[in-house]
């Protein structure tokens, strides 16, 4: 595939062992500018460590974050975009620092003293049991006794696979010794007690005096790698990692995993030959509009509130300040508050009334009990005495028939008595009912007066009279049933008094506002006429300023004429007078002359 224009430039050495990338590149407009090759959007290979989030672990780890996006592992890629070439392999560029640093140990330099219980035998039973664990979990094969008497090959083998689990690509080469590898891995790992460490230990690491430091290097490489795992999979929004990013977010490492998502794909069609990206372009303003479409929703939401509550606002300033409607429901309330004092005044009289004529009810139900026990005694007396008594059988006959005549009278006054009782009782459930009736009349009657305004003090003339009626059932006299003004005499004449100057009041108010509204017909005539007359002279008023303005131009035109006429003038009259000066003084020397000329022939 030819590609056009392709990159002129010669690759130059590069620091970690790489060279720079001769892709091709599409034909552009612009140029590039002198002394600049064109660099990849990926960048060199190697890449500086990513910052780990805090954890639990006290000990911050330095480990490098494996970004899954294409751009930031390109290793990891079936395809070949986005790799840089390198000189001598086919690998990615690691933290490795290059082959320029030796074993030797920086004299002169001040350590950090290892504060770990390295000595305590349960402290390295624990270190060992963690990294067998951990070894295990990764697939690596480990001797039940390999980490109480390990061998220099044990050990190296270990140490590079927890190195490898840290960095896969980490370069371990033939040709250097393992010393080198060493002091260089745990370099770059930031192990912070590397200087405690001695080379001398490697070949024989079981050694009493070597081995509790370098498992204690060990079980940190381990926990190194635990955090790392733990990181890798704890969604953290600095992996950025496209698929972690949720649908709203306002992390700024989302937006990066965003941008550099794009920049791979654009990246890929750019190896393309094409310069113009619209496709990814669009994706990526569907996902920003996927982010904003909540915010924008909730915002046309808050738009539309603000209108009605702007509507609302603009109608409360049209409308008239409710102060005096306020006012005017402030008196009714107060009118009806005392109307309302008096019903439920009128109520706790009528309570006490009936409270009074329960009382009076058990009070003559107690007295009844009390006769009808003396009566019951009474008969029982009666019967000892009878029993007592030696009567002969006359008597008894006599006693007996007197007895039959007095049961009888006493059954027809007892069947009168029940009949008298039962009309009395129908009486009582008419006169229930009526004085029931007449409540409730009186009711709707002190109901039509609260409604109507006509509680005392009435309006003038009429503020002496009472207008309330009240109804005392239990009054033995008929004239005292109802207290209050008379009914006949004074309340229907009040009544239709009232009803005639309401109607009076009526036909005042439908005149003035017949009056009000002809008064208004009449002003609205007469402002329709002012308006035309105003629009007539305004129109004057206009026309006339239109011939000022046009009398103004021509003076202000012959004003301009007139100067430049003057001025004119002014030039010729200053050029007569140069040029009579002129002639006079030729004149004056011409008269000297001649005068010399007579005075001295």
């Amino acid at each position: 595939m030819d590609f056009g224009r392709r990159s002129t430039m010669q690759p130059h050495n590069d620091p970690y062992g790489n060279a720079r990338s001769n892709l091709p590149v599409p034909a552009t407009v612009k140029k590039p500018t002198p002394g600049h090759g064109r660099m990849s959007l990926a960048g060199p290979a190697m890449r500086a460590p990513y910052p780990i989030p805090p954890g639990t672990n006290p000990r911050q780890s330095l480990m490098r974050s494996q970004n899954v996006n294409p751009l930031m592992q390109s290793a990891s890629k079936a395809q070949n975009f986005g790799r840089t070439p390198m000189r001598s392999n086919n690998r990615r560029g690691s933290m490795w620092q290059g082959g320029s640093q030796g074993p030797a140990m920086p004299s002169g330099q001040t350590f950090m003293k290892d504060s770990r219980p390295l000595r305590e035998r349960s402290y390295q039973a624990k270190m060992r049991q963690d990294i067998g664990q951990f070894l295990m979990s990764t697939g690596f094969e480990v001797a039940p006794q390999m980490l109480q008497h390990i061998t220099g090959k044990d050990f190296r083998a270990v140490f590079q696979h927890l190195i490898t689990c840290l960095d896969p690509l980490w370069p371990f080469h033939v040709e250097l010794r393992f010393e080198e590898h060493f002091v260089q891995a745990l370099r770059a790992m930031k192990y912070p007690y590397v200087g405690q460490l001695d080379m001398k230990w490697l070949p024989t690491p079981s050694a009493m005096h070597s081995w509790p430091a370098l498992l204690g290097m060990l079980h940190w490489l381990v926990e190194l790698n635990k955090a790392r795992e733990h990181y890798m999979n704890s969604r953290h929004p600095t992996l950025q990692d496209p698929a972690f990013i949720p649908d709203e977010f306002e992390d700024m490492n989302h937006h990066l995993a965003l941008a550099l998502d794009h920049n791979a794909n654009a990246y890929e069609v750019f190896l393309e030959g094409q310069d113009v990206f619209p496709e990814q372009e669009k994706m990526l303003e569907e996902r920003y509009a996927k982010k904003d479409a909540r915010v924008l929703e909730d915002l046309e939401k808050l738009k539309d509130k603000l209108k009605e509550i702007q509507a609302e606002w603009e109608q409360l300033k049209k409308s008239a300040p409710p102060f005096e409607e306020l006012k005017k429901d402030n008196g009714s309330l107060r009118r009806d508050k005392l109307k309302f004092e008096e019903i439920l005044r009128r109520f706790e009289e009528r309570k006490q009334k009936w409270m009074r004529l329960v009382q009076d009810e058990k009070t003559e139900l107690e007295y009844n009990i009390a006769s009808l026990e003396k009566m019951q005694a009474e008969e029982q007396r009666l019967t000892d005495i009878v029993k007592v008594q030696n009567l002969s059988p006359e008597e008894v006959l006599r006693m007996n028939t007197e007895h039959e005549s007095l049961t009888l009278e006493l059954e027809s006054l007892k069947h009168k008595i029940t009949e008298t009782s039962q009309v009395v009782v129908r009486l009582e459930v008419s006169l229930t009912r009526k004085v029931s009736d007449a409540e409730e009349a009186l009711d709707q009657y002190t109901s039509l007066l609260s409604t109507l305004g006509l509680f005392p003090p009435l309006p003038p003339p009429l503020e002496d009279i009472d207008l309330t009626i009240d109804l005392h059932s239990a009054a033995g006299n008929p004239q005292d049933l109802l207290t209050g003004a008379d009914i006949r005499k004074v309340v229907k004449p009040t009544l239709s008094r009232i009803t005639e100057m309401k109607r009076t009041a009526h036909a005042d108010v439908e005149s003035e506002r017949i009056r009000v509204d002809d008064e208004l017909d009449q002003l609205s005539l007469e402002c329709e006429t002012i308006e035309e007359e105003a629009i007539e002279v305004m129109n004057k008023t206009n026309a006339l300023s239109d011939q000022a303005d046009e009398l103004r131009e021509a003076a202000q035109q012959e004003a301009t004429v007139s100067n430049a006429e003057a001025l004119r003038l002014e030039r010729e009259l200053g050029a007569a007078r140069t040029a009579a000066m002129a002639n006079g003084v030729g004149v004056k020397s011409r008269l000297q002359a001649y005068q010399i000329a007579y005075v001295h022939p």
